[in-house]
């Protein structure tokens, strides 16, 4: 493989990576609202960036098929998803309740273990991240043959790491607007509103039968 193939193999991979990743979500909402505050950005930054390149090489080495022969693991997913977002919207919820103001120099109000496992939860209790970066992606990159795909996959990786580094380090750039507690209260009643929103959508599949 020449130079400019490998080139626009790699080009392909980041356009359809960034195509899945930059959207509304709850991971994107959870890397926001952590750069605002500016706890544990890197930390979270890494997590999600490398969290992807790992569901990423899983969807390349073909686990996505496996995912598909057994959707009871993607059922299992989906209650505990659900679940969870439905549960950090509450909280979401009552933070817009209750102003806060934005001190970048105050304590942190969430500790690194806090951070670290909600980020987890967010990530890997998503049943779309495997749907998406897994099955998606790794369809995708199957297209460009054994060596492309891995090629095709470096790209998408690459997409992630930018934008979860700019959307997490760059929100340090709206500080100013998020010490008003109002902003903060706008912030965290979108959050809830996205969490609670994705939780139901999670269950949509599984209760429609029951009203049907």
């Amino acid at each position: 493989m020449t130079s400019s193939p490998a080139l626009l193999v790699a080009l392909s991979g980041f356009a359809a990576g960034a195509s899945l990743i930059i959207a509304i979500g709850a991971q994107n909402a959870f890397v926001l609202r952590q750069g605002l505050r500016r706890e544990h950005v890197l930390v979270v930054v890494a997590i999600c960036a490398l969290s992807d390149a790992i569901l990423i090489a899983l969807g390349i080495a073909g686990i996505g098929a496996l995912v598909t022969t057994a959707p009871v693991v993607l059922d299992i997913v989906r209650w505990l998803g659900a679940g969870f977002l439905i549960a950090y919207a509450v909280f979401a919820a009552r933070r817009a309740i209750r102003p806060g103001r934005l001190d970048a120099g105050g304590p942190a109000a969430t500790t690194l273990a806090a951070a670290v496992l909600t980020c987890l939860a967010l990530t890997w209790l998503n049943p779309h991240v495997y749907l998406d970066t897994v099955l998606l992606l790794g369809s995708l990159a199957s297209t460009h043959g054994d060596t492309g795909r891995w090629i095709f996959g470096a790209g998408a990786v690459l997409a992630s790491i930018l934008w979860f580094a700019g959307l997490g380090h760059g929100a340090r750039l709206l500080s100013r607007f998020f010490a008003r507690p109002l902003a903060w209260r706008i912030l965290d009643a979108a959050i809830a509103v996205v969490m609670f929103t994705l939780g139901v959508l999670l269950l949509v599949p599984v209760l429609a039968p029951l009203f049907s």
